[in-house]
């Protein structure tokens, strides 16, 4: 799996010390994956990064985006390029707002086929994250933990090979309405800006302006990146199938459409399981069960030569943007 394409877009490494805006002239924003500059600073184990809004969504800088900032903390530590990530499992603390951050990286181990990782970001304090390092999943330079990271990366190794799932069968991209599509007149589209770098085009499921009945969390979505961040064999490098993968929401729009809810995940486990090299990934959503303020959701992502290059599930909280939940669950 190629690893650091996605980096190289959205962070700049710098020597300790160095200019976190050196790779970014003007402070402006990366064209890359997170629109991050990453920078070493002088204690072992510790990076800084500033995140962009033009990544937000809505209100923050995507989950998905920020966990892969992370992971590319975690990937430069560990320093071991036959050792790809193979899966991730990142908690939402705290919301994580545009602007400077820590990432304090520990290896839990390092084996010679297999080790274990885990980070902690969280907002950069007055210290501009060049204070002591903190121990990771103790919280950062500002002291509020905004992720906390486990992952695991490891060497292929000899083993079976079988798949017991199979891509749906969907109409190709470009018989599919995209996000940029024009919207009917009197619809509003939600302002995230996640979207300006991400192409995706429904597959399966309903146009958010339609009133026909909705009985199925199932929805596919075609994704492709603006700027596809790849490494020089022509992989997409496994970190944008993570942020990629933090967008099972939308099962839940398909099944509820959008009433005045919201809902925030509060963690993001995805594992990673093959290259891919297709222009568009099919992602595959489904929503398993809504319950007491929760929901457990999934993701597949598919390539169509390569068959399953991601798993991803997720439990997310309901919020209501007028400020009243309903009393109870309300049965749909």
């Amino acid at each position: 799996m190629s690893g650091g394409a996605f980096a190289d877009q959205l962070a700049t490494l710098v020597p300790a010390g160095g200019d976190a805006d050196g790779g970014n002239p003007g402070g402006a924003p990366a064209g890359g994956a997170a629109g991050a500059d990453t920078a070493a600073s002088g204690a072992p184990g510790r990076y800084r990064a500033t995140l962009a809004e033009h990544w937000n969504c809505p209100l923050v800088p995507q989950g998905g985006v920020v966990a892969a900032v992370a992971a590319e903390a975690m990937r430069r530590e560990l320093d071991a390029p036959d050792q790809p990530i193979r899966s991730l499992t990142t908690l939402f603390v705290t919301p994580v707002p545009a602007g400077p951050v820590t990432v304090d990286v520990d290896v839990v181990r390092r084996g010679r086929s297999l080790s274990q990782v885990r980070a902690t970001l969280a907002p950069a304090g007055d210290d501009d994250g060049a204070g002591p390092r903190r121990a990771a999943g103790s919280g950062g330079a500002g002291g509020a933990v905004g992720q906390s990271v486990l992952a695991v990366f490891g060497r292929t190794r000899p083993g079976y090979a079988f798949a017991d799932r199979t891509m749906p069968d969907v109409p190709p991209p470009e018989d599919c309405v995209s996000v940029r599509d024009p919207a009917p007149e009197g619809f509003e589209r939600p302002d995230i800006r996640f979207w300006e770098h991400v192409d995706s085009r429904m597959a399966i499921g309903h146009l958010p302006w339609t009133d026909d009945p909705r009985t199925s969390s199932e929805i596919a979505l075609w994704y492709r990146f603006d700027e596809p961040p790849r490494g020089p064999d022509g992989a997409l490098d496994p970190l944008a199938l993570v942020a990629l993968s933090d967008t099972m929401m939308a099962s839940l729009d398909e099944r509820l459409g959008r009433p005045g809810w919201w809902a925030p995940s509060a963690d993001l486990t995805v594992h990673l399981l093959a290259e891919s090299r297709a222009e568009w990934v099919l992602a595959h959503l489904r929503t398993h069960r809504a319950g007491g303020g929760y929901a457990s959701a999934e993701v597949s992502l598919w390539d169509p030569e390569a068959g399953l290059v991601a798993y991803g599930t997720q439990v997310l909280y309901f919020t209501f943007l007028d400020g009243s939940p309903p009393d109870g669950d309300v049965v749909v």
